[in-house]
């Protein structure tokens, strides 16, 4: 049985009662706005979670918990591409993470995505029974009771923050009293504060949800080390939505070759959320895409190639087919234009391959 609705109609806490009531195994998608959330239920109990915030990744959860560096987190990234799979099951097989370890990360990634739903003035949901992901690995189970308790807990919590910091647009500054021993990310939240980062900002620089900093930045105003500087009456900010924009601006002018264009774009998705591997792996690719345009336009198309390796070397090189394909026609007599006419590739794909067998120093011009 499905169950779909309005959370402005049927508050989350009476859907999760429903979901625990009966046992339900299934997914419940949640979306406001740009944000989607889906929170996987077995039995009954929290299962797993999803979500587009990019401050509730696992990627963030094991950074928060010390677990990987931003390194071994990024290098994973680029593996789980090569490999299909998933980023939990590369790091525990890569050695870099503890089966324990990556379950906990988990389970604070878990409820901390539905914790934050509680807080939503909206949003459209539904459940859809029967519906679990296939290729979850590493399993845990929450019960949902304590999960609504925190929930309920959290809503009260935040009106009474309310009244200090009545927008997630507000900024603060500090106020010189003695800071004496912070956690480290208390001292950080104080240098966002100098440098005048609303709570928004803030809780995409630590990586925690605007509710966290919030009850972070109220417990420093009460112990006399922030003060509020001024409340802006803005709209919600959507930064799901903006980073989404942002990479479609990206992929755009880097296809369109505008690569100042492209890279700005990727350095404004990591000024939002500093470890976006689709950001950090475009700029690779328009650094890249550079490197190769400026290669091509510095072949001269009438000049010959001609071997620069013996035949015995030349075995000895691993060549892929297009470049093989390439190389064969290198006879010395014909130049770089006319052997361009004759390749079945695109000519900048072709122009490529001169360029990496120029590299390579498999041939020369001449």
């Amino acid at each position: 049985m499905s169950l779909r609705g309005d959370l402005q109609t049927m508050a989350l806490p009476d859907v999760l009662q429903w979901i625990t009531a009966g046992r339900k195994t299934g997914t419940l998608h949640i979306e406001r706005g740009s944000l989607q959330k889906r929170i996987i239920v077995q039995d009954g109990n929290i299962f797993s979670s999803w979500s587009n915030d990019p401050r509730e990744s696992l990627g963030q959860f094991l950074i928060r918990l010390n677990l990987v560096t931003e390194e071994q987190l990024f290098k994973a990234l680029l593996a789980q591409e090569e490999r299909s799979d998933l980023l939990g099951s590369i790091l525990l097989a890569d050695g870099v993470l503890a089966e324990y370890d990556l379950k906990r990360a988990l389970k604070a990634k878990a409820e901390e995505t539905l914790y934050d739903l509680f807080l939503w003035p909206s949003g459209q949901f539904e459940f859809r029974e029967g519906e679990v992901p296939v290729d979850i690995r590493v399993t845990y189970e929450t019960p949902v009771t304590p999960v609504i308790l925190e929930g309920i807990r959290r809503v009260d919590e935040r009106r009474r923050i309310e009244e200090l910091f009545p927008s997630m647009a507000t900024s603060f500054r500090t106020t010189g009293a003695d800071h004496g021993n912070l956690a480290e990310v208390e001292t950080q939240i104080l240098g966002l504060v100098r440098d005048g980062r609303t709570i928004t900002e803030i809780s995409l620089e630590i990586r925690r949800s605007e509710y966290e900093t919030a009850v972070l930045l109220f417990d420093l105003h009460s112990r006399g080390l922030v003060e509020v500087a001024e409340v802006r009456d803005v709209p919600p900010a959507d930064p799901v939505g903006a980073i989404q924009a942002l990479l479609a601006l990206a992929y755009q002018r880097l296809r369109e070759k505008r690569f100042d264009a492209a890279r700005k774009a990727y350095e404004d998705v990591l000024a939002l959320d500093r470890l976006n591997q689709n950001a950090k792996k475009g700029l690779i690719a328009t650094q890249e895409a550079r490197q190769n345009q400026r290669n091509r336009q510095s072949i001269d198309r009438t000049r010959v190639p001609v071997l620069a390796v013996d035949l015995e070397s030349l075995t000895r090189e691993t060549l892929d087919p297009q470049e093989g394909f390439v190389l064969s026609r290198v006879n010395g007599e014909w130049d770089v234009q006319s052997i361009l006419k004759l390749c079945p590739m695109g000519e900048d794909a072709a122009l490529l391959i001169f360029g990496r067998l120029l590299e390579r120093e498999i041939i020369r011009l001449e």
